[in-house]
This record gives structure tokens, sequence and C-alpha cells, in this order.
């Protein structure tokens, strides 16, 4: 299924944005759901998890900043991002848990100082 990412922009640091992931289908319902980023010239590094469960995961740069949801009955996956870094900036990306769905174009996010 394709899982299409929004809510991307441009930030000062400091900033706040909220992402978004939609589903047509079931997806987001059914499976461990994650966000993804990847920086200019480097490999796509792990944000967030949440489980079907509710419980969340976070990498270390995100806790206590970032928060992950999901909505099942809009059929969307979320991201928080507080007090963003100008080192946050990437394109974010969202795929189930291991990662079965094709990724999508992703939201752009530039944080500036």
């Amino acid at each position: 299924e394709q899982l299409v990412e929004s809510g991307g922009g441009l930030v000062q640091a400091g900033g706040s944005l909220r992402l978004s992931c939609a589903a047509s289908g079931s997806t987001i319902a059914l499976n461990d759901m994650g966000w993804y980023r990847q920086a200019p010239g480097k490999r796509r590094d792990f944000v967030a998890r949440i489980s079907r469960s509710g419980y969340s995961y976070y990498a270390n740069s995100a806790k206590g900043r970032f928060t992950i949801s999901r909505d099942t009955v809009k059929k969307t996956l979320y991201l928080q991002m507080n007090t963003l870094k100008p080192e946050d900036t990437a394109v974010y990306y969202c795929n189930t848990i291991p990662n079965m769905s094709d990724w999508g174009q992703g939201t752009q996010v530039t944080v500036s100082s």
C-alpha cells in the first residue's frame, strides 16, 4: 500500500512541526509503524516507532523532543517534532516495521539556525 507523507516545511531552530503519514487501507492499524529520515548524502536513519499496542520507541536524537502517534480511524500516522534543531533537517519517511511498503516521496523538513 502507498503511504503518503506530508507536513514538512521550513522552520527556525526551536520551532515545531507535525508530520503526517496517510494510508488508504488498514496498514497503519495492523502494523508496527516507523518514521525515518535521510539527510543529504547520508543513509536513511530510524527516528521513531510505534507498536500495534501503542508502545513507542525513539532514536536517541529524537527522545524528549519527538512524539509518534497514530489515529486508526483517520488511517494516519503522526510525528510531532518540537524544539527542532538544524541537524533535524532531512527528508522524513514513514513505513511499516519491518519495511514492507514501498518508500514514498517523503516530506522535506528544513530547520534554519
